[in-house]
């Protein structure tokens, strides 16, 4: 087992990467790119974007690092995996071809089409008047997404013609997401329900992770534009296992099997975004890392191992079939402190005071945008830390995530009240 361990990432979900490896292995010595004001007590920050793929992997040559664990998005789709593969460092996630998965909107789409993987109906298109023309035809409602990488506001849900051509125009056309609107997905609105669900892969077997539910809109009874996350919550009750079974042959094996078809072995987490419509589970994304922050909220309910399935497949050996992943009894839900003002302009380097008293075996509070300068912990993101609490059922950890966040304070600070709302409703 890995004795010397990299995350590379600096925010709430490498904050409970962190915080999961160092109950896996307590004795192993943690490193983190550039870490937040939370991640000190656990691993050593080093100097280095996760970006610096060059400089990263001569840290980790130089620094015998037996495990590097990636957990955005934009290393991956830069090759990170490629690069530390090719210099003999063990790496966990998947090579830039296979991350297109991610970072391609496009390509994900053409290949659940070809393999059947079940998905909205959609066309693709880098010619802004041929995107217009099939909107006027087809009408709304409708879905407009940038196919590369948006930082998760990529998607812009249209209910009228009107909204989906100004939606083309924006990203075709005026380029408001740059280089990642080149090409623009136009799909079906779908409706129903959203669920997040996450499973390990060599390549080949499926180590399922479980399921859970994020709330992306900013404001309460989920109103407002789309944000990283407001909150999260697991285990879901609509995540029954017959449908975690159908989810899990239907869509995570037909697309692991594709990619590998495709000449484009994934080896690392899937995390399919998903709507339970009524004709059932269909794709509505798929990301190449954990969830932000749904990380927060599975992790914790996690007992097994996690470091032991990752060094695996960073490996190169095959998963365990028979192991079994353990979970802790109960629920966990966390709740997310944004700056005001977020997911537009807000203030930066805010004193922040959090009780002495407040963390506990079931109060974790995640870090994100936040950072020690001068020995005062200060704001320096929009979502600035996630407020993880595990309880017996949902509305325990919701009430404890609640009040924890309420005793959290910073000037601008805001939190929804409501997150896990649907399963409470329930």
């Amino acid at each position: 087992m890995a004795e010397r361990i990299l995350v590379v990432g600096n925010g709430g979900r490498e904050h409970a990467l962190l915080w999961k490896l160092r109950r896996d292995a307590p004795g192993a010595t943690l490193f983190v790119t550039r870490g937040n004001g939370g991640t000190a007590g656990l691993a050593e920050s080093i100097p280095i974007d996760g970006t610096e793929i060059e400089s990263l992997a001569g840290f980790a040559l130089r620094e015998r690092i037996g495990l590097t664990v990636v957990g955005p998005e934009v290393p991956l789709a830069n090759g990170i995996v490629d690069e530390f593969s090719a210099r003999g460092l063990p790496i966990f996630g998947p090579t830039r071809h296979a991350a297109e998965l991610e970072s391609s909107k496009a390509y994900a789409k053409a290949l659940m089409r070809q393999h059947g993987i079940p998905t909205a109906a959609f066309e693709t298109f880098d010619d802004p008047e041929a995107a217009i023309s099939f909107v006027e035809r087809d009408g709304g409602p409708l879905v407009v997404k940038a196919s590369g990488l948006a930082a998760g506001k990529g998607a812009v849900i249209c209910e009228t013609t009107e909204s989906a051509i100004d939606a083309v125009r924006a990203i075709l056309g005026e380029g408001i997401f740059g280089a990642a609107g080149e090409y623009v997905v136009v799909e079906e609105l779908m409706r129903g329900e959203e669920l997040s669900v996450f499973a390990l892969t060599d390549g080949e077997s499926i180590m399922m992770l479980g399921a859970a539910q994020d709330h992306k809109r900013i404001g309460e009874w989920d109103t407002g534009p789309n944000t990283g996350g407001m909150g999260a919550y697991a285990p879901v009750s609509i995540a029954t296992p017959e449908l975690l079974s159908q989810i899990e042959r239907e869509i995570l094996r037909p697309t692991v099997a594709a990619l590998a078809e495709d000449g484009r072995t994934y080896r690392g987490i899937v995390y399919a975004g998903l709507m339970i419509t009524a004709e059932g589970p269909k794709v509505i994304e798929f990301n190449a890392r954990f969830g932000d922050p749904e990380a927060q909220v599975i992790l914790p309910l996690m007992e097994s191992s996690l470091l032991e399935p990752m060094a695996a497949i960073a490996n190169g050996a095959a998963l365990n079939d028979t192991a079994a992943v353990r979970w802790r009894k109960g629920s966990a839900l966390t709740t997310v402190i944004a700056s005001g003002g977020y997911p537009g302009d807000y203030e930066k380097s805010v004193p922040i005071q959090i009780p002495p008293d407040l963390e506990s075996e079931d109060v974790l509070v995640f870090h994100a945008g936040t950072a020690i300068r001068e020995g005062r912990l200060l704001t320096s993101g929009g979502r600035v830390m996630a407020v993880t609490a595990l309880g017996m059922d949902i509305g325990e950890a919701a009430a404890t995530s609640r009040e924890a966040a309420e005793r959290i304070e910073f000037h601008g600070s805001y939190f929804r009240r409501d997150i896990g709302w649907r399963e409470i409703r329930r």
